[in-house]
């Protein structure tokens, strides 16, 4: 469901953690079932930007002639699944800044617009883990949502099994196209988001900045980093996408309450202090999704 309210909110990025094989598995099958190209780059230590976006080569024509050429990097496409990103280091990951923000590629001079729709969906391995870099703050922020897929239940881990390791190949159906996205993102954008929605989406985010007045105590004493405007953005899209998924026209609180977690857990910093103590983002989000209160109807019952 995030991966589809991802794509419906304008193609936003989306930020994966999520074991094995299922990565590629689920991304491959999205952009097969909606007609759309699909590049997977492994990101590495040695990966340089040029690697992501594309390189100048010197071309020989018939009379002789030489001129540079730039041959388009795996950028240019659809859906893009930037496997392991924190693997690489911070100068390769800024490679997807402008493409994850403006949908944009600068390079020789020459801005170059990505293909439409453009989904960037990144992976990444626990920061404990040895050989990895943390994300920079401007680059988290823009990725709509951060969802966790754990392991599956044992059931479903059987039929797992069941499913990949026999001989029968299922395919996966197309049933809509590049303009069908289109349409159903700007059909989302279109969607009506009340003024009392809207109020309660910038309360959660600023309840979450420690400078802010009547927040929390514990977003005061325990978060050294707040959410910023585009986590405002990202809660009132995440809830039209949401609400369009469930048959609604409408944004409901319920909806920005679901998509809360995914859009604040990789925007919202626990202090050196709050640490120490088991505070967690999550931790955090409970907080103050107790202590802003939804809207609620003014029509007497």
């Amino acid at each position: 469901d995030e991966i589809l309210m991802a794509l419906l909110a304008a193609g936003h990025p989306l930020l994966v953690g999520v074991p094995g094989l299922a990565k590629t598995l689920m991304v491959r099958s999205v952009a097969v079932a909606m007609h759309l190209d699909f590049c997977r780059v492994q990101f590495t230590p040695d990966l340089v930007p040029s690697d992501i976006t594309g390189t100048e080569i010197l071309d020989d024509d018939q009379a002789g002639h030489r001129s540079f050429r730039f041959v388009r990097g795996p950028i240019f496409t659809n859906i893009v699944l930037a496997d392991e990103i924190n693997r690489a280091p911070p100068r390769t990951q800024a490679a997807l800044l402008e493409a994850m923000q403006d949908h944009s590629v600068t390079a020789s001079g020459e801005t170059m617009k990505l293909p439409i729709p453009f989904f960037v969906l990144a992976t990444q391995n626990p920061i404990e883990q040895e050989g990895t870099y943390p994300l920079p703050e401007a680059q988290l922020d823009r990725f709509l949502f951060d969802i966790r897929v754990g392991y599956p239940s044992e059931t479903d881990e059987i039929a797992i099994l069941r499913a990949t390791t026999g001989s029968a190949e299922v395919a996966v159906e197309r049933v809509v196209d590049a303009d069908g996205v289109r349409r159903l993102q700007k059909l989302t954008r279109d969607l009506p988001a009340a003024e009392p929605i809207l109020k309660y989406a910038a309360s959660l985010v600023r309840a979450t900045r420690p400078d802010a007045p009547g927040i929390p105590q514990l977003v005061r004493k325990f978060v050294r980093w707040g959410a910023g405007p585009r986590a405002g953005q990202a809660l009132v899209l995440g809830a039209k996408a949401a609400a369009l998924l469930d048959g609604r026209f409408a944004v409901s609180p319920d909806d920005v309450r679901r998509v809360a977690y995914p859009v604040l857990r990789h925007r919202v910093l626990p202090s050196f202090a709050g640490e120490a103590e088991g505070i967690t983002a999550e931790r955090v989000i409970d907080e103050v999704l107790a202590h802003v209160s939804p809207p609620r109807s003014q029509v007497p019952l």
